[in-house]
């Protein structure tokens, strides 16, 4: 298959904008992401739009892609909506790849934007609601109660505060790793403390105050063992790639491009928790190696989706960044930090960075992109060739309902 390139990129700043509205805050993103590209609106031969949350949120259930791209002077041009929940826009990212690798275009223009945020506080909550089976929830949650009783919260725990249901799901996962595996919540934490910590350095984050893990560990409690700043908060914000054929790259000058080495969208299956070897995730990264001809050695800068420091903490053992139940042990060493042996979310993550969910995966792209290019600043990653980025979407049975896995090369 021919080479496909990223030419350009933008991202709005993330954070809480009740007063712009959803194409404001797209515009940002896109304009940004053309001009990284020099190209033109004209030069837009198709739009793949992702977003989660407008249905929910505004009542926009349908066409939210075409009502932006009119907003943003692209009416007209092919619109592909793409809803995969917090999957959403690295799904997007995987269909204008196929759609240029096939021979359809030469340019595609990909967004991925959301407004989470409501005067409504319920609105803004339901919008997780839908992205399990809603058909039979009292199942679901006695699998997650029982997966999660090894450990217990310790006597006089306060209860859990106002949260989504998918806090729940990771408080369970991660009790489940700390009883089968021996991680502490202490691990847990030290992610929470790099991520926030990473995020100082980034001018788009949604919070930007760095903090140790004794903070964290001391903050609110949400659902054990997550602490308020463990949890990606609720967030606005937009990102955007412009994804090109070979030929296109060529004639644009591939200086600043970046390859898409390997892009693979797939969907939970029905395995049993213990396991892991069959989890979405891992099946995802083992299928994106074997296309890009790469291995976990190869990468040198990662972003994972973590919804919950616990997720990074998995995320980079189903990555095989290290081995099954040393993922606590691993961001305890400092491994991932950055300057480490590799550095995992340096934007900061979805717990810091923020987690607008119809743009995360690709905010991080923006941050791929941007390192692979070696622009990144005070948060550049040395000698970066290699990039990861694992985004996933959604909770049917012990993991995620969709994930993809994007391999990005200098």
């Amino acid at each position: 298959m021919t080479d496909i390139w990223i030419q350009g990129v933008g991202m709005s700043r993330f954070g809480r904008f009740f007063d712009r509205s959803l194409s404001d805050i797209a515009a940002e993103a896109v304009d940004e992401a053309l001009a990284d590209a020099g190209l033109q609106r004209q030069d837009v031969q198709s739009i793949f739009f992702a977003n989660a949350s407008q249905g929910v949120v505004e009542g926009q259930h349908l066409v939210r892609g075409q009502v932006v791209a009119r907003n943003l002077g692209l009416g007209g041009v092919p619109v592909m909506n793409i809803e995969n929940a917090c999957a959403s826009s690295s799904s997007a990212l995987n269909a204008a790849w196929a759609h240029i690798a096939s021979g359809q275009g030469d340019v595609a223009l990909v967004v991925g934007a959301d407004k989470m945020n409501s005067p409504d506080r319920a609105r803004s909550f339901a919008i997780f609601d839908g992205a399990w089976d809603v058909s039979d929830p009292a199942t679901a949650i006695a699998r997650l109660d029982l997966l999660g009783a090894a450990v217990q919260p310790p006597p006089g725990t306060p209860e859990p505060g106002q949260r989504s249901v998918f806090i729940d799901v990771y408080a369970a996962l991660a009790r489940y790793h700390m009883g089968r595996f021996g991680t502490t919540i202490a691990d847990i934490a030290a992610v929470s403390a790099k991520n926030h910590t990473h995020s100082a350095l980034n001018p788009k984050a949604q919070y930007r105050t760095p903090m140790t893990g004794e903070e964290v560990l001391e903050a609110r409690l949400i659902s054990w063992p997550l602490t308020l700043p463990m949890c990606a908060p609720i967030s606005d914000g937009a990102a955007a790639a412009v994804v090109v054929s070979d030929r296109k790259a060529r004639e644009l000058g591939r200086g600043r491009s970046v390859c898409i080495a390997a892009s693979v969208l797939t969907a939970g299956s029905d395995r049993a928790p213990e396991d892991l070897d069959s989890h979405v995730c891992r099946r995802a990264a083992d299928r994106a190696y074997e296309l890009a001809g790469l291995g976990p050695d190869d990468v040198g800068v990662v972003e994972v989706h973590d919804a919950t420091a616990f997720a990074e903490l998995q995320q980079t053992e189903l990555l095989r960044l290290c081995p099954t139940g040393e993922g606590g042990r691993l961001a305890a060493s400092g491994a991932t930090t950055l300057g480490g042996r590799v550095p995992v979310n340096v934007s900061g993550g979805l717990e810091s960075r923020g987690h607008p969910i119809g743009a995360t995966g690709l905010a991080q792209i923006h941050e791929l992109v941007t390192q692979l290019r070696g622009e990144a600043g005070a948060r550049q990653v040395a000698d970066a060739r290699v990039a990861l980025a694992e985004n996933g979407g959604g909770f049917l049975g012990f993991e995620e309902a969709a994930a993809v896995i994007t391999l990005l090369q200098k």
